[in-house]
């Protein structure tokens, strides 16, 4: 990669090895071929054949922020059930016919989307069946009433235990309070769950697992030409779909602080606000400054202030977490019940000090260096490589993203974070939920109402 002499004026040392770093970690990043269906289905493909393997991700805009009022949990039971019963196959029958085949079946729901994996070797009598179960799976389920039930007991009585633990209750009521309207903000509650029937998941299912709305990732020892023979495969047999609306943007909430009541010793503090969307403008000097500010681990300001100086919470962090629009912004630490309007006085702070002042340029080279050095971990297993390109293919990411990556993390100014972090984080609106910390009896505390 040839670089214009004029890129290197005025740097540094500690900046060039940086970014010659950066360059040698884009060589070796993989190159992602993109194309759409006759069926409209998207794919992004990497040819690796160092192992005989093929992994693959289907993805659908089918998340939970798709979610119908009332019935909070309907697009975690249609993803789950999926493979519970499929054309005239039951649970069973799909469960040693995977055995049979040495199919890995995987994936989940999310905010955004649900996904379905498949990992199989890449022999084609293996590949083939792995990829013919898998599209029954996708395009025919059959949601038995019993399985729904069965899976709904579990649920409930998962939810009735996660209700008792104050890092759950601290995030529920964290997610309600930044997201309250809005798409993101809904929690499943035994209600909901209550309300969600077989013909709930067949409508849902029918509505938002089309193949114009699939996106689908492949990665193993397999060519183009074959890629493209599996993906037609897995999406023939959906209908064809509509597009799925983007979420609206979420609004910056009222600023407040909810106190729960809980018999644990140790408080759970959440603190935040919608944060960034995965396409975001500011992603990486926002990314850059958060390893600084509280995701670096034990070199971060909030550790350095919170723990190290002051001895108020074993572990603190903060993190974005990009979606389709503004995914949240958090800072969490737990800390004794007694001590948590001091911690989190320390927090609010140490968060209003880096938003005037910036990272240092020391915090800057070390958090450049941590993430463009450490970025070829990321892309070190087929599998890693997969969610990557998944979500690349899934959120519409220009395909030279990954190479891009080490090379705009290094790019980034002290005073880009500066600014960024003033535009983008605003303590006037930051939501606080304090969960538990009333079994603390090293000191009082007053404690409101939940």
């Amino acid at each position: 990669m040839n670089l214009p002499t004029a890129l290197f004026r005025g740097l540094r040392i500690p900046a060039l090895a940086a970014l010659a770093l950066a360059c040698a970690a884009a060589r070796a990043v993989p190159a992602i071929e993109q194309w759409t269906t006759p069926t409209g289905a998207k794919v992004h493909f990497v040819a690796s054949h160092e192992l005989p393997m093929i992994d693959i991700q289907i993805d659908f805009a089918a998340g939970s922020a798709a979610d119908p009022a009332g019935k909070s949990g309907l697009a975690g039971f249609t993803r789950a059930l999926l493979d519970a019963g499929a054309g005239d196959l039951d649970e069973q029958a799909i469960s040693e016919r995977r055995a049979d085949i040495g199919l890995i079946l995987g994936g989940g729901t999310g905010e955004d989307r649900a996904s379905l994996t498949l990992r199989t070797l890449s022999a084609a009598s293996e590949r083939d069946a792995a990829v013919e179960l898998a599209a029954t799976v996708l395009a025919r389920p059959t949601f038995p009433a019993a399985v729904l039930e069965r899976e709904r007991t579990r649920a409930l009585a998962g939810l009735r235990e996660s209700l008792t633990k104050p890092s759950v209750l601290a995030e529920r009521a964290f997610t309600a309070a930044i997201y309250a309207g809005h798409p993101y903000g809904a929690n499943a509650d035994a209600a909901s769950l209550a309300a969600i029937g077989r013909d709930d998941l067949v409508a849902f299912h029918a509505r938002h697992y089309g193949a114009r709305n699939a996106s689908i990732a492949i990665v193993g020892d397999l060519d183009r030409a074959t890629a493209e023979k599996i993906a037609i495969a897995l999406t023939r047999a959906l209908p064809a779909g509509e597009a799925t609306e983007t979420p609206p943007p979420p609004a910056l909430p009222e600023n407040s602080q909810t106190r729960i009541a809980n018999p644990s010793a140790q408080a759970h503090i959440l603190i935040g606000q919608p944060g960034m969307r995965r396409d975001d403008p500011d992603y990486f000097p926002l990314l850059v400054g958060n390893h600084i500010l509280g995701g670096g681990g034990f070199t971060s300001r909030l550790m350095s202030e919170v723990r190290e100086k002051r001895g108020l919470a074993y572990d603190i962090h903060s993190y974005f977490e990009p979606r389709r629009v503004a995914g949240p912004f958090q800072i969490g630490l737990q800390t004794k019940g007694s001590q948590s309007e001091h911690a989190l006085q320390v927090v609010r702070d140490t968060l209003a000090a880096f938003i005037a002042e910036g990272p240092t340029e020391k915090e800057l080279q070390a958090a450049r260096d941590n993430l463009a050095n450490g970025f070829g971990l990321r892309l070190d297993a087929n599998a890693k490589i997969l969610g990557h390109v998944a979500m690349i293919g899934f959120y519409g990411l220009p395909l030279d993203w990954l190479e891009r990556y080490p090379r705009a993390v290094a790019a980034v100014t002290r005073a880009a974070v500066r600014d960024a972090f003033a535009r983008r984080i605003q303590p006037a609106s930051f939501v606080t939920v304090i969960a538990g910390g009333d079994g603390d009896k090293s000191g009082k505390e007053a404690t409101a109402q939940p």
